[in-house]
């Protein structure tokens, strides 16, 4: 079976009698991790059928006016959803796949702007703001001579600081005095790392909250504490996690994070304070074995049943 799409239309040569199940392809690099295994697993009990793709193995061809997808030479079948789970690194080759997907028809998830909206803290920092979702207070610094007055508009020492894009608490670091942000800002700067600083808050004794939402419906939901010494809860940092019942203003603020980001399909990670749940993050690719073990709820089987209709 061959597809193409000529002027954003899908232009779709079957056989006679085309298979009546869905067909999804997971773009991840990662064939074996428990959430891509769980989605596919997920997708085959709804009577669909799944593949496993790594995205770097596809090749696009605009040729004609016609947009052609490869994989390793032979012709690939247009799918009816294409989910994308990418590491950091390849969030804008991951973006430019969906946007390919979605011209010739397919399905996508997570939309290719939400994508990099969610891995750009900054710019998720001010979608999160613009949609009234209250957030700790955040700085971007690229002069240092204005590091103390910025220090000091977040409440001073401590901050966190992040590097723009990472993950599971990679580049994420507690900083207690003004010489050791000094000097970690000058060691990313003289990387060209975009960075982050965020107001410490205390509130939570280092714990956090993360709520799966999919489809506008919260999921599940789960506290992760973290390891004794260590102000990260990441459950990839030695934090461990419990369920979590949610208040009205949390369920709210979860799904508010979705939707400011522009995700189907979210991990949204918040603070309890004193001020209300703060909103921290929001993941396009949330990582689905914690919170599965830590809530009871099936996420794999909920996000494929909001994404496509069981047979």
């Amino acid at each position: 079976m061959y597809f193409a799409a000529r002027a954003g239309v899908a232009i779709r040569i079957a056989s006679p009698q085309p298979d009546p199940r869905m067909l999804i392809y997971l773009l991840s690099r990662g064939r074996s991790l428990y959430s891509t295994q769980g989605l596919v697993s997920a997708a085959e009990k709804a009577g669909h059928e799944a593949e496993v793709i790594d995205p770097l193995t596809i090749n696009v061809v605009i040729a004609e006016g016609l947009l052609e997808f490869y994989l390793y030479g032979e012709p690939l079948d247009l799918p009816d959803l294409v989910i994308g789970r990418f590491s950091p690194v390849f969030t804008q080759l991951g973006s430019a796949l969906l946007s390919q997907f979605a011209a010739a028809g397919a399905r996508v998830t997570p939309a290719p702007q939400a994508l990099l909206v969610a891995r750009d803290k900054w710019r998720a920092q001010t979608a999160l703001t613009d949609y009234g979702v209250a957030t700790p207070a955040a700085a971007m610094v690229h002069d240092l001579d204005g590091l103390p007055f910025a220090i000091d508009r977040l409440g001073g020492h401590p901050v966190i600081i992040k590097l723009l894009e990472s993950t599971q608490g990679a580049g994420v670091m507690l900083s207690r005095e003004m010489q050791t942000t000094l000097s970690v800002l000058q060691s990313f700067g003289s990387l060209h790392q975009g960075v982050l600083i965020q107001e410490y808050v205390p509130d939570s004794g280092g714990a956090d909250l993360r709520v799966i939402v999919c489809g506008g419906e919260i999921v599940a939901s789960m506290e992760r504490i973290p390891a004794v010494g260590e102000f990260r809860s990441n459950l990839h940092r030695g934090g461990r996690a419990v369920r979590a019942e949610l208040t009205a203003a949390e369920r709210t603020a979860a799904l508010d994070a979705a939707a400011a980001v522009g995700l189907d399909v979210a991990g949204v990670d918040m603070l309890r304070s004193r001020r209300g749940p703060l909103v921290m993050e929001v993941n396009a690719s949330p990582g689905l074995e914690g919170i599965e073990a830590a809530s009871g709820v099936d996420v794999a089987g909920a996000i494929i049943a909001q994404l496509l209709p069981a047979q």
